[in-house]
């Protein structure tokens, strides 16, 4: 008995496959597209969201951001690395509708971007947790040792983890961060 072998590269097909049909209908890359798409990227300050009569046309910002949201969800953050797969994750491929950007304009994009970038991810995070992608727990965090003490007095209530948030939201703003974390 012989191993199990696939098609061969040569083979052509009467009914080729749609790269719709290789990315199944309940797919996370669904719901970026649906979420980009729903969005108003000149309200939100994306630039090129108006195209010139001359020059070359752009990438169209919500194009880019897809790709940015895709490279975050999945712990790709270098620019090459995102330039490659849009040449062979078909994810990506189906995402951008087979648009490949090159490494460069990736990067500007983020540069260029940054304001905007914050505000479309703090907003992804919250239409995640109203579509129930995600729980909506708050879970605080901390790598201190120390002795634990469950006084009234130490406890901290929503009211002062709420303070907590909006400082540290306002620190990330006035660092000029583009992470969505």
């Amino acid at each position: 008995m012989e191993h199990r072998q696939g098609i061969s590269r040569e083979q052509v097909s009467l009914f080729p496959e749609s790269i719709e049909d290789l990315i199944p209908g309940d797919h996370l890359i669904r719901v970026i597209d649906l979420y980009i798409n729903g969005l108003d990227l000149k309200k939100l300050g994306f630039g090129k969201s108006q195209t010139t009569a001359t020059g070359r046309r752009p990438y169209h910002p919500g194009d880019l951001l897809k790709l940015y949201l895709y490279g975050y969800i999945n712990r790709v953050r270098s620019s090459r690395r995102l330039e490659a797969e849009c040449r062979r994750n078909i994810e990506v491929m189906w995402l951008l509708r087979r648009l490949a950007p090159d490494h460069k304009t990736i990067a500007n994009f983020r540069k260029d971007e940054g304001r905007s970038l914050q505000a479309v991810c703090r907003d992804f995070v919250q239409f995640c947790r109203r579509a129930g992608l995600v729980a909506g727990e708050v879970v605080a965090i901390d790598g201190s040792k120390f002795q634990a003490v469950a006084s009234r007095d130490c406890a901290i209530t929503d009211k002062d983890l709420a303070r907590k948030e909006e400082a540290l939201n306002a620190k990330i703003a006035a660092s000029g961060a583009t992470g969505c974390g």
